[in-house]
């Protein structure tokens, strides 16, 4: 697969440590990084951050996005409330890697209180580098968006 244009990055808090290694990484890889934030460990609102992400990836001003909180569940949450967004929380690679294959997501959410920088960039590899493999799944993510 050809590499994203850009990739937006955003995490509260919780989610800061793992973001920052990450996104060395995903800059080492030549990837553009764009950081919606925070900035800092200091306490904020991960919807503000998750919002950020999924409004960049579903106007295109970035293709996919990734998302990091403490669960990972608040910022999953967050971002699939914007229309076109398929966010989705991975803690494995399989996971990840079935997200991209099977539900073409745009937007990987990650537990940041849950893995290790080496995991978070193991499964953030593992989504990067899947394919969406169309077919029958092309059929089922058409049946996502319900409203």
């Amino acid at each position: 697969m050809e590499h994203p244009k850009s990739i937006a990055i955003g995490s509260d808090h919780a989610g800061f440590e793992r973001k920052e290694p990450l996104k060395k990484h995903l800059l080492e890889k030549g990837y553009e990084v764009i950081d919606c934030g925070t900035y800092s460990e200091e306490s904020v609102d991960y919807p503000d951050y998750a919002h950020k992400v999924a409004r960049m990836v579903a106007s295109g001003e970035a293709t996919l996005g990734i998302v990091i909180c403490g669960s990972g569940n608040g910022v999953c949450m967050s971002v699939n409330k914007h229309p076109g967004i398929r966010g989705a929380l991975a803690w494995r690679e399989d996971i990840a890697r079935l997200a991209r294959q099977h539900n073409n997501a745009n937007i990987l959410c990650l537990p940041g209180r849950f893995i290790s920088d080496e995991e978070a960039i193991k499964i953030t590899d593992a989504w990067l580098t899947a394919e969406f493999e169309g077919g029958r799944h092309e059929r089922r993510v058409k049946k996502i968006p319900c409203c």
